[in-house]
């Protein structure tokens, strides 16, 4: 499919925003599966920060802890992440998990920094009502701008480095459940009933899929889940 010049993409983003807060898009829609092309300023700086706050209002009422703006059917190289990190403290510890303010990713792109895994349930605003164990980098290296235009070098660790991966992630046109392990996929309701455990050795030995360190079984580097 062709790039959108910048003339469709400002009236596209102009037709999106006064609909009122977005909706999230949902996995089957093309939009989410199409690399999208970097932000180059073709929206200019108010109507970025226009569509930036509506990516804010349609994250804060998901809820959830990330937004790409393809999910919203808007393909430029954005995203959005925010995390309260309002767990218990042996979720926080298990799964590296710590607030995150709202920050704006443009351009962003990843790299590993160093060997760790980490094995997590996992969720997409994208995929509603389903979760499944993902593995990733641990840490990473982000590089990206915020919406300043100011150039970011990051490493995130944890919880938040699967944010930035997931968000990066759908961008490249690659959704969550690419990567996951098959045999962990869980209704939403399962995972609340019977695989809430800050990690997911439990649910590893009961539905027979392997985690980092000890293929088949259960052990793992650093296990969680997300909802973005």
């Amino acid at each position: 499919m062709r790039t959108r010049t910048p003339a469709e993409l400002v009236q596209l983003v102009d037709s999106l925003l006064e609909g009122g807060r977005p909706p999230v898009v949902a996995a089957g829609d093309p939009v989410l599966r199409r690399p999208v092309a970097r932000y180059e300023g073709e929206l200019g700086a108010d109507r970025l920060a226009r569509l930036v706050e509506a990516m804010r209002e349609t994250l804060h009422a998901a809820p959830g802890v990330g937004l790409a703006a393809p999910q919203i059917g808007v393909p430029l190289r954005l995203a959005v992440i925010e995390d309260p990190a309002e767990v218990s403290a042996e979720v926080a510890a298990a799964r590296g998990r710590v607030p995150q303010p709202f920050r704006v990713l443009v351009n962003p792109r990843y790299e590993p920094a160093g060997s760790g895994r980490a094995a997590f349930f996992e969720g997409c605003l994208s995929v509603p009502g389903w979760q499944a164990v993902t593995v990733r980098h641990a840490a990473v290296r982000l590089r990206a701008q915020d919406e300043q235009g100011r150039e970011l070098d990051e490493e995130f660790t944890g919880w938040p480095a699967r944010i930035v991966q997931h968000e990066t992630d759908h961008l490249d046109g690659t959704l969550y459940l690419d990567l996951a392990e098959p045999r962990s996929l869980s209704a939403a309701e399962a995972v609340r009933e019977r695989w809430s455990q800050p990690t997911p050795e439990t649910a590893a030995r009961a539905l027979g899929f392997p985690l980092p360190g000890a293929p088949g079984t259960g052990a793992s580097d650093e296990p969680g889940q997300i909802p973005g």
